[in-house]
């Protein structure tokens, strides 16, 4: 057996520091769960009445959209190991407010607080982990966040379910300040120093790293010197809009799958189905399914690449998400002889959900974005992820009372079919590719280049200029990926 390289070991070492922020964000989804059944049994009088109750539980998600919408201006001008870095005394903060709250407010509070250290790390973490990962096995190590959030919530189910609420969110303090350390010592992003003209660092940074492919020559320093990466006109380039829409859509069919109701839901799912099944266990069963199947998805996601994964992610959604469906429909019918059904359902959808969208999008976003619009497209695209959570959760009872909770399930399962379909027409494959030959997916083909990709049959093969149909611009050369004609030497 081969011995792993320098930069295998390396790079996962950076990758599991940085993966700490995304255990955090587990800790603060899976609290509420255990946590406030334990605060209603030794402090009834800290949640009042039930509108409070859910306010604290879903907050978090408010406070991560804002939190992700500042996280561009940090990614940009502070870089990417700051940006984590930061997210962990924000944490230690509102972690201490809620153990010491004596009010409802304090704890509010201190939920408010962790939404936005969540905001920070959830774009930040993934980006600086693709941008500090060898090609071969990026899609292993940018897989080590979503593990991590798995097994987060894994924590808060099982340590709540022996513990108090205040020992709950002190481990959770504990656990930001072994980040904040885990962090403070990492090189920072080459490929952001690059960006700044930080050479000697970037390299410095790319030699820790022992990153294949990495250059900075003079000629790519200068390209980047010509064209204002934030300006209205770089943002309308072609190779920044598609690789956004694509991004987008899949961090929409991600949400909209009714991952965070089934999430937020479980115990309510189960007891509502007639299940016979305990809704605490039934909880814990399907988070450790979840992270047992983000474990499995390091082994084939530099294998299968992106697509295959997404497509069979999709499709395995969408019939657990119609099973559901049926088990609800049955219930309504008043037949409650269908066994483990429901269970069964969510563990097909948790395994199908943890090896494509729930990782993969946060992946590509680290692949596709263009670098020196990595920044603002990743917060944005972090915030609109929260925000679309945020409704999901907020919709899930006014979708059972509007069209039952069975047609409820069936929706989500459309959802996911309509995923599978955007994948296979539009979606690239990115396996195995440099973060600039990816970005090279995305310029738009000359006449010549497309006459010779459809001689060798190719032309279609990454499902890039399907979506160019419907994402155009105009007036701009965007034959070079910086939006500008190269310059001509003499």
């Amino acid at each position: 057996m081969t011995p792993p390289s320098k930069a295998a070991i390396r790079q996962t070492i950076l990758s599991l520091c940085v993966s700490l922020g995304y255990f955090g964000i587990g800790l603060v989804r899976g609290f509420s769960a255990p946590a406030i059944p334990s605060i209603k049994d030794t402090i009834p009088e800290l949640l009042p009445d039930l509108h409070i109750e859910a306010w604290v539980s879903s907050v978090p998600p408010l406070g991560a959209f804002f939190g992700s919408l500042i996280t561009a201006v940090l990614m940009h001008r502070l870089g990417r190991k700051f940006s984590v870095l930061l997210a962990a005394p924000i944490w230690v903060v509102s972690w201490t407010f809620i153990a010491l709250a004596q009010r409802w407010e304090i704890i509010m509070i201190g939920r408010a607080l962790s939404g936005i250290a969540v905001g920070i790390t959830l774009p930040s973490a993934q980006i600086y982990v693709s941008e500090c990962s060898d090609p071969k096995i990026r899609g292993v190590l940018a897989s080590f966040p979503s593990i991590s959030m798995s097994l987060g919530i894994v924590f808060s189910y099982v340590i709540g379910s022996f513990l108090p609420w205040r020992q709950q969110a002190w481990f959770a303090c504990a656990v930001a300040v072994v980040q904040f350390f885990a962090i403070l010592y990492l090189p920072e992003s080459p490929v952001w120093l690059k960006s700044k003209k930080k050479i000697p660092e970037a390299d410095v940074s790319a030699e820790w790293l022992v990153l294949s492919g990495f250059t900075t020559t003079a000629d790519q320093v200068n390209q980047v010197k010509l064209y204002k990466s934030y300006s209205f006109r770089a943002l309308c380039r072609r190779t920044v809009l598609l690789p956004l829409a694509v991004g987008l859509t899949l961090l929409m069919i991600q949400q909209l799958s009714g991952i965070d109701a089934v999430i937020f839901f479980t115990v309510e799912i189960f007891r509502s189905a007639g299940s016979s099944i305990n809704g605490n266990i039934a909880t814990i069963i399907v988070g450790l399914v979840q992270l047992l199947s983000n474990f499995a998805s390091l082994f084939v996601v530099d294998r299968f690449g992106r697509k295959p994964l997404l497509i069979i992610s999709g499709a395995l959604m969408s019939i657990s998400m119609t099973s559901m469906g049926f088990a609800f429909n049955l219930t309504d019918s008043g037949n409650h002889n269908y066994g483990f059904l429901p269970l069964m359902s969510l563990i097909v959808f948790m395994i199908g959900f943890s090896v494509g969208f729930g990782c993969i999008p946060f992946l590509l976003m680290g692949e596709i974005f263009p670098t020196k619009q990595r920044s603002i497209l990743s917060s944005f695209a972090g915030s609109f992820n929260l925000l679309i959570m945020f409704l999901v959760i907020f919709t899930y009872h006014p979708l059972q009372r509007a069209i039952t909770t069975a047609g409820t399930f069936w929706a989500y399962a459309v959802m996911c079919i309509c995923g599978v379909l955007f994948v296979i027409f539009l979606v690239p494959e990115t396996k195995g590719r440099d973060l600039e030959s990816i970005t090279q997916l995305f310029e738009k083909k000359t006449h010549s280049r497309k006459v010779s990709a459809i001689s060798s049959g190719t032309d279609n093969k990454h499902g890039v200029d399907n979506l160019a149909v419907v994402i155009t611009t105009s007036d701009v050369n965007l034959a070079h990926p910086d939006g500008v004609p190269p310059v001509s030497k003499t």
